[in-house]
Order: C-alpha cells, then sequence, then structure tokens
C-alpha cells in the first residue's frame, strides 16, 4: 500500500475543518462509556491511530456528499492509508429499466470486484470513517456483513475528531494492490419487500423508520408517495448520537429503544430512504447485542414508488 505523504500545514487544517466535511461540534477528549455487547464494531480515534500500523487493516473514507462528490475532499485531506468509497458510485447496483428503486446494494459479483479494487479481501480488518456519525461507512458495513464478511468496525466522531486531537492527514489518492474477496452471500442481514409486507400483516418483526420526522409523516416527501409503512415506530438514526457524532451510552440506547418497544427478544427491521441511515440503526442495535435485527434495503425509496403497497400519512 502506498499514498502521498504530504504533510498538511496548520492553515491548510482549519481550512479544512470548516469545509462541509466538518460539520457538527467537536469533542477533544474521550467519555467514558458503558460497555457495549460488541465494542469491536466502533473504534475510537486512539485506537484507530494505533491499528493504523496494522498492514492488515484496510482504512476506507466512506465521506459522502447528496448531489456532490466528496472525493475532492478525501484527496485535501484523509486519514493516512485510506482509499475513498462512495455508496452510490461504489457499492449500488444498477437502478432497474423503471427508474426505481434505486441505491440497493450490489449482487456479489460486482461487489467482490469492488472489494478487489479497495484492497479488501476475506481476512481484511476494515475501518471505515465518514464526517457524519458513521451512516455512510455503516452503509459498507452492512454490505460486508451481507457477504459473509464480518471483521469491519466503524470510527467514533469521524474525521473531525481526528483533526480536531491533531492527528495526522495524507493528500491525494492511496494506491492498493488488489485483494481477492469471495463473497458468501447470508441471509437475516437484509429484508425484502415481501417480507415487509409480511410484517405489516403481522406485526413481526418491528419496523423502524429511521428518518427525520417529517419525512416520516409525509410533510417531506422524498418519493412518488410520502409518509411511513403502517405499523413503524419512528427513531432518528442521529438519536444514537450525541452532538460530536460518538455514541451515546449503551444503557442509554437500550433505553431509547425500550421505550420505544423494542426488547431483548425482539426480531427488527430498520428503513430509511435508501437503507444508509437505517444500516447505521442497524449497526448500533448489533453492537448493543441484537443479532436479529434486519435492513429493509429498497427502504422508502421502493416502498414509495409502489403504489400497491400501503401507507400512512401522518403519525400512526
Amino acid at each position: 500500500m502506498s499514498s502521498a505523504r504530504v504533510t498538511i500545514s496548520v492553515a491548510e487544517r482549519r481550512a479544512f475543518m470548516s469545509s462541509s466535511s466538518a460539520r457538527g461540534r467537536l469533542r477533544l477528549e474521550s467519555d467514558t462509556v458503558s460497555p457495549f455487547a460488541r465494542p469491536d464494531l466502533f473504534w475510537s480515534t486512539e485506537h484507530t491511530a494505533v491499528k493504523l500500523r496494522d498492514p492488515k487493516v484496510r482504512v476506507v473514507d466512506c465521506r459522502f456528499v447528496f448531489e456532490g462528490d466528496a472525493h475532492p475532499e478525501y484527496l485535501s485531506g484523509h486519514l493516512p492509508g485510506a482509499v475513498h468509497c462512495d455508496w452510490v458510485r461504489d457499492l449500488s447496483a444498477p437502478p432497474p429499466s423503471s427508474g426505481h428503486p434505486r441505491w440497493m446494494l450490489q449482487g456479489p459479483d460486482a461487489f467482490a470486484l469492488t472489494m478487489s479494487r479497495f484492497g479488501i479481501g476475506n481476512d481484511t480488518l476494515v475501518l471505515g470513517y465518514d464526517a457524519e456519525g458513521g451512516h455512510h461507512a455503516a452503509r459498507l458495513w452492512l454490505a460486508l456483513r451481507r457477504y459473509g464478511h464480518d471483521r469491519m468496525a466503524v470510527m467514533e466522531g469521524g474525521i473531525q475528531k481526528w483533526i480536531a486531537e491533531g492527528r495526522p492527514l495524507e493528500k491525494g489518492e492511496t494506491k492498493v494492490a488488489p485483494a481477492t474477496f469471495v463473497p458468501h452471500p447470508r441471509d437475516g442481514v437484509i429484508a425484502t419487500k415481501d417480507e415487509v409486507f409480511a410484517a405489516v400483516r403481522t406485526g413481526d418483526p418491528w419496523l423502524l423508520d429511521v428518518r427525520r420526522d417529517s419525512e416520516f409523516t409525509g410533510q417531506e416527501k422524498r418519493a412518488a408517495r410520502g409518509g411511513h409503512i403502517p405499523g413503524a415506530v419512528n427513531i432518528l438514526w442521529k438519536e444514537a448520537l450525541k452532538d460530536d457524532w460518538t455514541l451515546k451510552d449503551a444503557d442509554e440506547l437500550e433505553e431509547m429503544y425500550a421505550n420505544a418497544g423494542f426488547g431483548a427478544e425482539t426480531s427488527a427491521v430498520t428503513y430509511c430512504q435508501a437503507g444508509v441511515r437505517a444500516a447505521f440503526t442497524h449497526l448500533v442495535l448489533t453492537a448493543l447485542g441484537h443479532d436479529d435485527v434486519r435492513t429493509y434495503d429498497g427502504s422508502w425509496e421502493e416502498w414509495g414508488n409502489d403504489p400497491s403497497l400501503p401507507i400512512i400519512v401522518g403519525r400512526s
């Protein structure tokens, strides 16, 4: 693995911090939190700094800009050795001829080629980060999990925290040697439209809509129809995070989800607009020790554009 080793000046660092990638209030020190059942799924910046020296770790910058391109921001400064993954360009299948649903996960062969290009093999330990709490990185986590790879973590606090702590950045494109990735598709990771429709009829599994309230009620319409899936409850994905984009205490998270009807034995399906924010909540629930969780891959992009499917406008 090689990368342009370019020193970034203080002035450049300050300019970088004022860019769109540096949104959110920064925290300079780490808080002690209650233990998670799967602490390996979220890394601190301190742990990341140590693991960067490990040649078996592939760091993936997952920053993303809607209706734009985050690649220039990646080129201007990223964690040492990081490659850049745009979830729309690199992880999504082409849309069908009808135009919807867009942004479904790639099939196994296409995904294997993408991972090979990133230098990710079946034994690679992957560390993802972004600039918005880790939800773009979580889409890569979901895809890897879908295809049988369980060795990925997300860095808490994002690149903002890394920069605020004065940690090193590199400029330019990181060049990596291709790896061999053999996908092993796994059930129980994503949910289909038919499975979600069955849940509407039976009330099981628990449906968790992690979009904004305005999307949930239909006030903000991002498909042919606005609203939500009948029976779904709404908890914004960001409610799992503090103001500095790091995770809340595990006990606080358990209480939040329990107050909405989620229990230790509950099966759950998360959804949002495109399965990205939903992937983050899936990741958080997994970190808390809940294994019977799936993400509805089509999410509202599929459901809201299919007039044959039931919806509710307003709050149920």
